[in-house]
């Protein structure tokens, strides 16, 4: 019979050691490189090239880990020996250089060069053989001091955690409701798709109510991001992967804060961001810069909106489905059936603003929605310039939400707006703009942009806010 598998034999005569696999070729530093380059923003792959190994080995780096970083950032000290220097003995051993020559060489002590050598050297080929690799990781699984974590340790707290997490729901009498029967595929859960039902107290409840609840317990405490550790990252405690599913949030790997600040539309540039807004933009007092976005109802049905700043004249853009929208599913990367892609709505406004003077097509400011994906088609094609909103900040263009507001009079939320036609919404623009506005002194926006056609000299009308 032969040598179990994983067994090594050493030269000097003494039992076998058991061999905990391959070295992994990449090192710690390799590690440490990555989880910084995933706490500056950059996804898994970007950070696997940052680090020097394959994109697909940075992505299951960052999955095994369920997204939170298990290696330490602290260069390591010079009490140690580096990498480098691990590659320097190797090669001074394998040019049959002496302990006391490769101490001078390092200018280490030859006893740090003799414990090297014995301690870290490969023992899989049944030969006392130094690499630098296997050496490194050999030194790095000796320097692991695994602290048991609180959960582990401590049955009464794991279980108190488990059931505020993950524990079954029940009516007032205490009979259990178990909701929809929804299996953990390890990832999470997708748009209008069923979700665990459990007591979901979060990680932060759980922690700040363990000292109400056991007051002279001090054992009954642990810190939320320790939960979330044990939730997350492999081997850190006793809880499953698949309560992840019970938190707020149900994401199956944790993202790093810097890549969510990193979130927006790739088509955004920071030359078209609103902080580049020219400043006679807020002034109000030169026409000719408008703002807009889509007013969206049943079925997915939109009307497009423009409004002009200083005016606040009303043009309402008509987006009619494709015939294919809703009879025909929708091809993957094919055209929006629903009929405000980025092409309807840019030649929507491009057919808009085409009768206006150039100098009424002097901005506008969107939100990051992904139908002004073509917006550098259309500002070389009208000449306007295109600006966007910061996520989330719809006061940035305020005046179209108020807008939006007045044309749910006529367009209410939850009915189909495809039934109207583009005859139907110019009697709605034309009626709001022959409506008398406080802002403007009581003159129709129809008047004030009358106007400014009359007088392009003029700075501007007058406004009270």
């Amino acid at each position: 019979m032969g040598r179990p598998r994983g067994w090594a034999t050493a030269a000097t005569g003494r039992p076998p050691m058991r061999s905990p696999g391959r070295p992994p070729v990449a090192r710690r530093e390799d590690q440490q490189r990555f989880w910084a380059a995933i706490a500056d923003g950059l996804s898994s792959e970007e950070a696997g090239i940052a680090a020097g190994v394959s994109p697909a080995v940075g992505s299951r780096w960052f999955r095994e880990s369920g997204g939170m970083r298990p290696v330490d950032h602290t260069p390591p000290s010079g009490r140690y020996l580096s990498f480098a220097e691990r590659e320097e003995i190797a090669i001074l051993k394998a040019q049959k250089c002496g302990v006391r020559e490769i101490s001078r060489r390092l200018d280490r002590s030859p006893s740090t060069i003799s414990r090297e050598l014995r301690r870290n050297a490969a023992t899989r080929g049944g030969r006392l053989e130094y690499r630098a690799s296997t050496a490194q990781w050999h030194a790095d699984r000796s320097a692991r001091r695994p602290k048991t974590a609180k959960l582990v340790g401590n049955e009464k707290l794991r279980q108190y955690v488990q059931d505020r997490l993950a524990g079954t729901v029940t009516t007032s009498d205490g009979a259990p409701v178990p909701g929809p029967d929804v299996k953990w595929k390890g990832r999470r859960h997708g748009p209008r798709k069923d979700r665990r039902w459990s007591t979901a107290w979060s990680p932060q409840q759980i922690a700040n109510r363990l000292p109400l609840d056991f007051p002279d317990d001090e054992s009954m405490r642990i810190s939320h991001e320790a939960i979330y550790q044990a939730l997350y990252i492999k081997d850190r405690g006793t809880l499953h992967r698949e309560f992840t599913a019970c938190l707020r949030t149900g994401r199956a790997l944790r993202v790093p804060r810097a890549r969510t600040r990193r979130r927006g539309k790739k088509f955004i540039s920071n030359d078209v961001r609103i902080g580049q807004r020219p400043s006679e933009v807020d002034d109000r007092n030169t026409a000719g810069h408008w703002e807009g976005d889509l007013i969206l109802g049943l079925n997915r049905s939109a009307i497009g909106t423009l409004v002009e700043r200083t005016t606040r004249y009303t043009m309402l853009l008509h987006l009619p489905p494709m015939p294919e929208h809703g009879t025909q599913p929708r091809v993957h990367n094919g055209p929006p059936l629903a009929g405000h892609g980025a092409k309807a709505v840019r030649e929507a406004i491009a057919s808009s603003m085409a009768p206006l003077p150039a100098a009424l097509r002097r901005s506008l400011t969107w939100d990051q929605g992904a139908e002004m994906a073509q917006h550098t088609e259309l500002s070389r094609d009208t000449g306007i310039k295109v600006y966007f909103c910061d996520p989330h900040s719809p006061w940035q263009r305020g005046t179209d939400e108020n807008t939006n507001g007045l044309l749910r009079q006529y367009f209410p939320k939850g009915t189909d707006l495809s039934r109207h036609g583009p005859e139907e919404l110019d009697a709605i623009a034309t009626t709001l703009n022959n409506r008398p506005r406080k802002v403007l002194g009581w003159k129709t926006p129809a008047e004030a942009l009358e106007h400014q056609l009359s007088s392009p000299q003029t700075s501007g009308v007058a406004t009270t806010g």
